[in-house]
């Protein structure tokens, strides 16, 4: 999935030069959570909404030098990556960097997030499995291949959880009756967790999903 058209431009970037004045502006009239900050035009780093109590206007942003956090992405970053990127640093805007570590613009959390519950995992008929095995003994081209020996597609599938010596897998099968690819998951000795039809699921991962709640209603 190519995320790059969702860039956007109308983030602001700030020269560690200038003074606070218009970052605690920027932050009092918007959601995001960082903002990018750059020297003689090259990125140096992000502030938080998180400081905005210590700013103070006349200060420059030069004074929070060593406040900056330093996280970004590149135009090349997989999309899951991506997310990761905004979930490890609690943000929901990315500056995203050229080669040169030039910023080219952000993401924005509820546009890429739009984008992946746009994708046939989410929108195409079919029925939701959770399976669990041993970490070391789980196979994704075994699993696609149990899917679709019982006549059903495989639309999507990642690991959702994984402790304990133990993986679960959330998988997405293209067909709505879900009981003998189960039953041959069980004969393969993979657990099932649950299975759910796509409503079940999707209220499931909204209420499960702390993150993506504090930023999203989806």
């Amino acid at each position: 999935m190519q995320i790059q058209n969702q860039i956007i431009s109308t983030v602001p970037v700030f020269e560690v030069s200038e003074t606070l004045e218009e970052v605690i502006h920027f932050f009092e009239e918007t959601t995001f959570s960082h903002v990018a900050v750059t020297e003689d035009g090259g990125y140096i780093g992000v502030l938080s909404e998180n400081d905005l109590a210590c700013f103070e206007p006349k200060k420059k942003i030069e004074d929070f030098r060593f406040e900056l956090e330093t996280f970004f992405v590149t135009k090349e970053t997989a999309w899951l990556d991506v997310l990761e990127m905004f979930s490890r640093n609690e943000a929901n805007v990315l500056p995203v960097l050229d080669e040169n570590r030039i910023i080219v613009g952000y993401y924005d959390l509820e546009d890429v997030v739009s984008t992946f519950i746009d994708t046939p995992f989410f929108k195409e008929p079919g029925g939701i499995l959770v399976i669990s095995i041993g970490i070391k003994d789980y196979s994704f081209s075994e699993i696609a291949q149990i899917v679709e020996g019982n006549n059903a597609r495989l639309l999507g599938a990642f690991i959702t959880d994984s402790q304990n010596d133990m993986v679960e897998i959330t998988l997405k099968v293209g067909s709505e009756n879900l009981n003998e690819v189960a039953q041959t998951f069980r004969r393969y000795n993979y657990n099932i967790v649950f299975g759910n039809s796509d409503d079940q699921f999707l209220e499931d991962l909204k209420q499960r999903s702390d993150y993506l709640e504090k930023y999203l209603n989806v």
